[in-house]
């Protein structure tokens, strides 16, 4: 054979076996998929069909069912988790008996004083009745309690917070105060929801130096009444409170760091409910103490044309905000308030301050109630809303006396 010949024998017989020897190592790692494919543990991917023929070892098929069992269990406990809630422990009871004992009645109104009585019922509390245009106690249901040195306000301190903003100039009834984001509230709303984030920015507009002055013109840390027998004043601070416990803001939502009475409380409503005019509180205790009543007048407040910006917000309360339980019972007459719920070292305090405006005259209703979980504003606002019922049904609006002329200007605080 020509040597050019034999060449290209040799090349095509070298080009034959690697052809044979490529295809036999496909098959050899055609060979290896398949067995692969037999004892693969790992999942298929969900848009591929699972083959009949595919089957797990002994050893894949235990570890599923561990993963399994351990998806339970960790499923199992997040939603223990969002389960979770905290709950505000009491230590005092919402309910009482005897609450009466030990009250002077002799010179009080005996039609405001069963009212009253029948409106608290078994509640841990006090309601005190006043008679805005003289300052006279009409009725005063646990006087322990009413006379001592009272708690923290609450949302009621709201009210004098509003009134010092106003007079100073900061807002009106309706200028819009921003809360963050895109959320804003005039004061007529932020009174009858008891808005504490509005509040909070008023008091800081105010600082703590104003908000201290209006609160003690106002009668807040001094006595309310004249000569009442056993009597404590409430406790406004001498300085703001630290800015770990919400500083001069928290002061003016909550009335953190502050005691009030429920006279001292009476007393600022009244003010609100006559034009201005605060009084001594006076509780006669015998008829002849009733005979020769004469008001007193501790000092006279610029607020009379502050008084139509803040009224709007206390009706708000009863008819559509924290206060509307109080239509449950009465809606012959307007009444305004505000309510006040918290708490303090296991005792939670339910506050509202409230006159009723009607044709025949005004009265004063300031219900305070101590406890536990039942106690909270609206529920005073429940019982004071029994008490008018009370009283209407007994005519009280109807045939109030005229007011006595004689009023005296004290001298000096006490």
């Amino acid at each position: 054979m020509p040597i050019a010949g034999q060449e290209q024998g040799e090349v095509m017989a070298e080009r034959a076996r690697v052809t044979r020897l490529l295809v036999f190592l496909a098959s050899i790692a055609l060979l290896q998929t398949a067995v692969a494919a037999t004892i693969s543990t790992r999942p298929l991917s969900s848009n591929r069909s699972r083959s009949r023929t595919v089957t797990e070892n002994p050893r894949a098929r235990r570890h599923i069912r561990h993963l399994a069992r351990s998806r339970v269990v960790r499923g199992h406990i997040l939603t223990s988790r969002k389960r979770h809630h905290y709950y505000e422990r009491f230590s005092t009871s919402s309910y009482a008996t005897d609450i009466t004992d030990g009250d002077a009645t002799g010179g009080e109104d005996p039609v405001v004083r069963q009212a009253a009585i029948d409106a608290l019922g078994n509640m841990n509390g006090t309601v005190v009745a006043i008679e805005p245009t003289s300052g006279r106690i009409l009725a005063m249901v646990d006087q322990k309690l009413a006379l001592s040195s009272g708690a923290q306000p609450c949302s009621t301190i709201k009210v004098a917070v509003a009134l010092a903003a106003l007079r100073e100039g900061i807002i009106t009834k309706e200028t819009e105060v921003r809360l963050g984001g895109r959320s804003h509230m005039n004061l007529t709303l932020a009174l009858a929801h008891s808005n504490n984030a509005y509040f909070e920015a008023l008091g800081r507009r105010l600082g703590f130096e104003r908000v201290a002055y209006y609160a003690h013109q106002y009668g807040l840390g001094e006595l309310a009444g004249y000569h009442i027998a056993g009597e404590k004043a409430g406790i406004y601070p001498p300085e703001e409170i630290s800015a770990r416990l919400g500083g001069v803001g928290k002061m003016c939502s909550f009335g953190e760091g502050i005691s009030m009475t429920p006279l001292e409380l009476g007393a600022l409503v009244a003010a609100l409910a006559n034009g201005g005019t605060l009084y001594y509180l006076q509780h006669p205790t015998t008829a002849a103490e009733v005979a020769n009543f004469q008001p007193m007048v501790k000092r006279h407040l610029d607020i009379a044309g502050l008084i139509p910006e803040v009224s709007d917000g206390m009706a708000g309360a009863v008819n559509y905000g924290t206060a509307r339980s109080l239509r449950v019972n009465f809606n012959q007459e307007e009444v305004l308030g505000k309510t006040g719920t918290c708490s303090h070292a296991g005792t939670r305090f339910g506050w509202f301050a409230s006159y009723a405006n009607t044709s025949y005259g005004r009265v004063v209703v300031v219900v305070f109630l101590e406890g536990g979980r039942p106690t909270f504003g609206p529920k005073a606002a429940q019982i004071a809303g029994r008490m008018y019922r009370n009283l209407y049904d007994h005519d009280f609006f109807a045939a109030r006396p005229a007011v006595t002329p004689d009023i005296r200007t004290a001298s000096s605080s006490n």
